[in-house]
Order: structure tokens, then sequence, then C-alpha cells
């Protein structure tokens, strides 16, 4: 690497939350366009980076990594002032959420869009996990403190905008409004730097955390 990092992407994918904390973060980085419609995730060499075929991988001077949220922990750590201390009192609360985000809500997002995966009757699982994920939106709506630029916004920010957008076709059901505390946090969200940045590279479009359209990349495909 002629950088410190590599992140390996997908338009619209949870790269972005990646990506964004890069960007925040100012610190230089490549990219290297995981292409999803030629199944580029499950090639032996991607597999060698992350044995999983998931999107992101972030390769560092250390090792590549894979997980969003462990990058993310790692990134703050190294990086300082994304997150609080690991001496901080606020430490505890900090990863409880954090780890919620991954252990959580983001697993329920992948069983609403992809829910042929995880059970046989998948339209039924679409629709039970829509109910649950607003369950899940109330407890984040009046959970943690999440300012604008931290490291819990820039991960719940991506979920938001995909619930806006996803699965294709039925999303009718999703409005963040619903939610003040989050629809708040996502307005902030659209305009800081590291937002812009991303917007341009991946197309998301003027507004994309508050009111999101489909994205349209300069390379490669969200879907």
């Amino acid at each position: 690497m002629t950088t410190p990092y590599r992140l390996h992407y997908a338009p619209d994918n949870a790269s972005l939350c990646v990506r964004l904390v890069l960007e925040h973060l100012a610190v230089p980085y490549e990219t290297t366009l995981v292409d999803r419609r030629a199944n580029a995730q499950r090639n032996p060499d991607y597999l060698a980076l992350n044995p999983n075929g998931l999107i992101p991988v972030l390769e560092t001077p250390e090792g590549a990594m894979f997980e969003t949220a462990a990058i993310l922990l790692w990134l703050a750590d190294r990086h300082g002032g994304l997150a609080p201390a690991p001496d901080s009192p606020e430490r505890g609360d900090f990863l409880k959420w954090l780890f919620w985000l991954s252990n959580t809500l983001h697993p329920a997002l992948r069983m609403l869009f992809y829910p042929e995966k995880y059970a046989v009757h998948a339209a039924d699982l679409r629709e039970t996990t829509k109910t649950r994920i607003c369950g899940l939106l109330d407890l984040l709506d009046q959970g943690p403190a999440m300012p604008p630029g931290s490291l819990l916004s820039w991960y719940a920010a991506p979920m938001l905008r995909w619930l806006s957008l996803y699965p294709l076709g039925d999303t009718d059901w999703f409005d963040l409004g619903r939610w003040p505390r989050l629809h708040a946090l996502a307005g902030a969200m659209d305009t800081l730097p590291a937002t812009c940045a991303a917007q341009t590279a991946e197309g998301l479009g003027p507004t994309p955390f508050s009111a999101p359209s489909l994205p349209t990349p300069p390379e490669g495909s969200a879907l």
C-alpha cells in the first residue's frame, strides 16, 4: 500500500460507514471496488482478506480487518476524537451501544434485505422484521447521545438511509419522521464534510440521510 489504508468497498454498503469515518479523520486511504454484480466478494483473493465473503475489508499496516464495528472501533482508538478513551467513564456506555448497533440493529437490517438467507418463509420473516426494527428504533431514539460526527452517528446514519431505500419497492412502512431524534441526527449528518466526500465518491445524492435517493455511483453497483 502507498497509503496507510485500503478500503475494499461496494457503493452504499456497510463499507460506507468506514469511508465516512476515514473521511472524518482526514487520514489518507485508497479504495478497491468489490464488484457485487460479479460476486467478487466470493473470489479467492477477497476471501483471503475476509473469509466470510462480506464487505467491507480495511487493509492496514497491521493486517486486514473485517467486521464493520471492529474496523470503526479500531480507527477511533488509533486516531482519537470519535469515541471515549478506553479509561473514560463514558467508555462502557459507548461500547454497549456500538455493539448493539453491530449485533442487534445491523443484523435486523440484513434479515429485512435478505430474508431468504435466514428463513424458508422469507416473506413472513420480512414482515416480522419490520415490526422488530420499529421497536429497535424506538430504543435508539431514546437511547445514547449521538452527536453528529461521533462514531455511533457514522454507524447509525447509513442504516437509517438504507431503511428508506431498501428493499426496492418495499419501503412504504418506514417513515424516519416517526423518530424525532434520529430524524434530526440524519439532517445534521447530511452537511458534514465527510458526508460530502462520500456523496461524490458513491453518488449518494444531496440529502443522503434525511431524504435519501437511490445512489448513482461512478463505479460499481449498490445492489
